[in-house]
């Protein structure tokens, strides 16, 4: 919005130029998004408090997990609330991957609102069954998709990338439809890996920020043109085109630098909500967070073509997911679990392991992750 506002003022007002500049806009907005997720969260607390939304603990859960019961829930709606205004405050609205991102996130936040309602109006923790969850994923998901590939073919295309490996020796172009059912699986799969990981105080937030920083970097990267002033041979001063995604050899993602501010909101608002959700947590994501927060990074991934990239950087929801799909798959097979339980960070409660030790050490594992996607922007 601001980026609008000040346009015909910049020639008037020289300091309003500074709102050009993407690096300015992402620090405001992650300021932004953190200032409304830290100020709002104790009235929202209080508020949910009041009307008796709280959370609903399985029953074949850990122990330890049954004195968490009525703590506040769907507190990743304001959560998503901060991002949203953040991202329209700050991002240029011309730009169609902001409103593709904003899209994805909201909708999969209203898919998870159904779930948690129906967790808390009927007591259980059931919600809306996976497969409708997963149809509308699919739907939402894939009609963004569509939608940015037919109206502006130029942005999105259908070429994947991988990691640490030039882009400009080495792509595969899929079919239109191949890759919008890739992409999809990727935003889906990641939103889901996301929920499954939202199991501890801190857990999913903490990774969600980790990954968020790594996908703006990568955004910045990938849609910057710098114009660096220069000294020409007759001394005169002139300035020369510098394209970091050329220099990366990383895929040229024209825009994608506005998604930058995007991620930068969802850092704030996570660092914001931290506050709140550490050990031991005053109120809990929920669904409708994690789906969301899950969805924006998948997005995130998609748009910057870093789909293979992003099973590295989210690496840790990738492990949470495939605990779950060994454990379950192992048990219909063999009748055998292959761990105490799944996902995999109450298979490490089980072994006694207590809830700010693997949520810390969760992190770091993250962070090296992270570490090493961000590796491939020099070693390819």
């Amino acid at each position: 919005m601001f980026v609008w506002l000040t346009e015909e003022l910049r020639e008037y007002l020289p300091p309003l130029r500074v709102f050009r500049y993407v690096s300015f806009r992402v620090i405001a907005a992650m300021l932004t998004a953190l200032a409304i997720s830290f100020v709002l969260h104790p009235w929202f607390i209080r508020r949910l408090q009041s009307r008796q939304i709280g959370q609903v603990v399985r029953k074949d859960g850990p122990e330890s997990h049954y004195s968490k019961a009525g703590t506040p829930t769907m507190g990743g709606s304001l959560v998503v609330f901060a991002v949203v205004v953040a991202t329209i405050l700050w991002a240029d609205w011309s730009n169609a991957f902001v409103w593709a991102a904003l899209t994805i996130t909201v909708s999969f936040a209203v898919i998870g609102f159904i779930d948690d309602y129906l967790k808390i109006r009927y007591r259980n923790t059931k919600g809306l069954p996976g497969r409708y969850k997963l149809l509308l994923q699919f739907l939402v998901a894939g009609g963004v998709l569509w939608a940015l590939m037919n109206q502006e073919p130029a942005l999105l295309t259908s070429e994947i990338f991988f990691p640490f490996v030039s882009a400009e020796k080495f792509s595969l172009v899929l079919p239109g439809l191949v890759f919008i059912f890739f992409a999809v699986i990727v935003i889906a799969g990641t939103s889901n890996a996301v929920n499954l990981t939202d199991g501890l105080d801190g857990l999913a937030i903490g990774p969600v920020m980790i990954a968020a920083t790594a996908f703006m970097l990568l955004a910045y990267c990938a849609g910057t043109i710098l114009q660096l002033p220069m000294e020409g041979a007759d001394g005169q001063l002139q300035y020369h085109t510098f394209n970091i995604a050329q220099y990366l050899h990383l895929p040229p993602v024209p825009g994608a630098n506005e998604l930058a501010i995007f991620a930068a909101s969802i850092l704030g608002a996570g660092v914001g909500f931290l506050w709140f959700n550490t050990f031991p947590a005053q109120v809990f994501m929920g669904d409708v967070g994690s789906l969301a927060l899950g969805g924006a990074i998948g997005i995130l991934a998609v748009l910057t073509k870093n789909e293979f990239l992003s099973v590295i950087i989210c690496g840790l929801f990738v492990v949470e997911a495939l605990s779950v799909i060994i454990q379950t798959t192992s048990y219909k097979l063999t009748g055998k679990r292959v761990f105490r339980m799944a996902p995999i960070h109450h298979h490490f409660e089980k072994l006694g392991w207590q809830e700010p030790k693997i949520v810390v050490r969760f992190w770091i594992v993250s962070i090296m992750l992270a570490l090493i996607g961000l590796a491939s922007l020099k070693v390819r």
